[in-house]
């Protein structure tokens, strides 16, 4: 088995037993695409790698050999084009099924691959260009991706700092073959660098690609994907990963996913978030497993439901969410026999989405942790047994620890910033710093520890709670209340279908709690709602963190990832 070739040990008998022992060997010069593609296309061509569906119907199914074979051709493309080791190419791919062996292309050369989201404005697409000197794009044939794409290379070239040197697009499977989109494209907006079709050149490419040697081949701290990340508070940062990262995701996969070989894995995510390297790639392909991936546009709980029953899938992770969605469908519909495994990341799980999806299914959710910037932290293990809302314990590798703001060690129960501790050892996978900005990097990289910015708690019994972002957690009368805890208690009420707590200066307390929140459909906002809202909240968690204020609205400030900007709520607050 290819796992086997980096750990000394794959299986253990109890938590300890795998925090204590699991060892990784990392080879030199390890390539994932050549070292665990490629190989595995060696061993076992036919195997099913990717299982491919959209909401329209279309189906595909793609074996480990047709990725090598797939990978290499792209590989050659890119060459033609004139990229090479260390030049930035950016995927702004969705959920098409080119983004894998794109992806695998760009590693083979050594290039560093920039996962994007389609939502993406031509605002966007300069920083994110100019801020990474991105050689060229490949994005999905979507008029208005090509429409941002050709206007933010306008608007470098009229600036005088355009470093693209291709753009080239992947065609959907419902696409006419004869329609020319980059015409089309021209048409919207003229541009000196003319669309050139990704697929076409792939056809006409030779599927095999010789593995770079020497200077040419990329080392193992060598730059090998680029993440900017959304921006809550402020510019995206620019998270870098080097080529042992996916090594570290051997226990996302394996150990917290659950994954075996041969298994066919669902990770929710497009691919233009770091979740898609979670849950669509690396560990799962190091476990033998094949990845499914349903594309589509807009969320559809049953939808969904019926591809999980439909294509068995055998292992699936979402975030909360997802699952609260789920628990308002007639689960009795759906097979879930196949299903043996279900995870939860993004935002403490509720109890209430736990007990309700373990009725229905007989499954406990498992939660986990982490950022961007690293890889599984803390995560619920097949060994333990969950505790809904908790992160879990800590992961292999990770030196953990919650400080108060003197450094100083927190107390069991005591709240603090989630610090990793790097003295000792550094975990695979974890990020090498920001991209170009060592200011940024040294603030939080320093006194032998990486400093997460989160807020949580440890329990008597090893595991963690989330409390929040250091920026989000709210001081009032002498309380520190974490935003999750509130928002929580908040969304087991059936009126709300969505929320946001921050806090909102107040002359007697210095903060108080502030709700915003969407309602679901049937309920109408009123005074009798709100203080229903109130004294739910009070009976829910501690009295003292229930919101004082309450406003409903009809949407919520968010970044293009989806997550809630809290800060722009607080940002309204204070010019009211």
């Amino acid at each position: 088995m290819i796992l086997e070739r980096f750990l000394s040990r794959t299986q253990f008998d109890s938590y300890d037993d795998f925090y204590n022992n699991f060892s990784l060997t990392t080879p030199s010069e390890f390539n994932f695409a050549f070292d665990v593609v490629d190989e595995l296309a060696k061993a076992k061509p036919l195997d099913r790698a990717l299982v491919w569906c959209d909401e329209k119907g279309a189906e595909a199914c793609f074996t480990f050999g047709d990725m090598k074979k797939m990978s290499d051709a792209a590989a050659n493309v890119f060459a033609e084009a004139g990229i090479k080791k260390g030049d930035p190419v950016m995927l702004i791919l969705k959920r098409r099924y080119e983004y894998w062996p794109l992806l695998l292309a760009l590693h083979k050369l050594g290039a560093i691959a920039i996962p994007a989201t389609h939502l993406l404005t031509s605002k966007d697409i300069v920083y994110r260009c100019q801020a990474a000197d991105i050689a060229g794009i490949v994005c999905v044939d979507e008029q208005n991706v090509l429409f941002h794409v050709d206007e933010a290379e306008t608007k470098m070239k009229a600036e005088g700092k355009c470093p693209l040197r291709f753009k080239a697009f992947v065609r959907s499977v419902h696409t006419d073959k004869n329609l020319d989109i980059a015409g089309e494209a021209e048409k919207a907006l003229k541009t000196e660098t003319r669309w050139q079709d990704f697929n076409a050149k792939m056809e006409s490419a030779s599927t095999l690609f010789e593995r770079p040697s020497g200077e040419d081949a990329p080392k193992n701290n060598d730059i090998m994907l680029l993440y900017f990340t959304s921006g809550t508070t402020g510019m995206p940062k620019m998270v870098s990963h080097d080529f042992v990262y996916p090594l570290g995701h051997i226990i996302t996969a394996r150990y917290w996913q659950n994954i075996e070989s041969g298994g066919l894995h669902l990770t929710v995510a497009d691919t233009g978030w770091a979740k898609a390297a979670w849950g669509k790639i690396y560990g799962q392909w190091i476990c033998e497993a094949a990845i499914f991936v349903y594309d589509y546009d807009r969320f559809d709980p049953p939808a969904m439901l019926d591809i999980i029953s439909k294509y068995k899938i055998h292992t699936f992770c979402a975030p909360p969410t997802i699952y609260r969605f789920f628990i308002k469908e007639d689960l009795t519909k759906y097979d879930f026999s196949s299903l043996k495994y279900c995870c939860v990341a993004g935002e403490p799980l509720n109890p209430e989405i736990y007990e309700q999806f373990k009725a229905a299914t007989g499954i406990k959710l498992m939660e986990g942790y982490g950022q961007t910037e690293l890889t599984i932290t803390l995560a619920v293990y097949p060994w333990m047994t969950p505790k809904p809302g908790s992160m879990g314990k800590p992961s292999p590798g990770y030196d953990i620890d919650v400080i108060r703001e003197d450094g100083s060690p927190c107390d069991m129960g005591e709240e603090g910033q989630v610090i990793i501790r790097t003295d000792k050892r550094k975990p695979a996978g974890m990020f090498g710093g920001y991209y170009r900005d060592a200011e940024l990097t040294n603030s939080v990289f320093h006194d032998d520890a990486y400093y997460t910015g989160d807020m949580a708690w440890r329990d008597e019994d090893g595991f963690y709670w989330f409390v929040g972002r250091s920026d989000d957690v709210i001081k009032s009368s002498g309380y520190r209340i974490g935003p999750f805890e509130v928002e929580s208690a908040l969304l087991e009420h059936p009126s709300v279908l969505e929320c946001a707590v921050t806090g909102v200066p107040d002359p007697d307390r210095g903060t108080v709690v502030k709700a915003t929140v969407i309602l679901a459909k049937g309920f109408t906002a009123s005074d009798e709602l709100k203080k229903e809202l109130q004294d739910h909240v009070k009976k829910t968690t501690a009295p003292y963190k229930y919101p004082r204020i309450v406003e409903f609205v009809t949407e919520l400030p968010k970044t293009i990832s989806g997550k809630i900007r809290r800060v722009q709520i607080r940002e309204e607050d204070s010019k009211s």
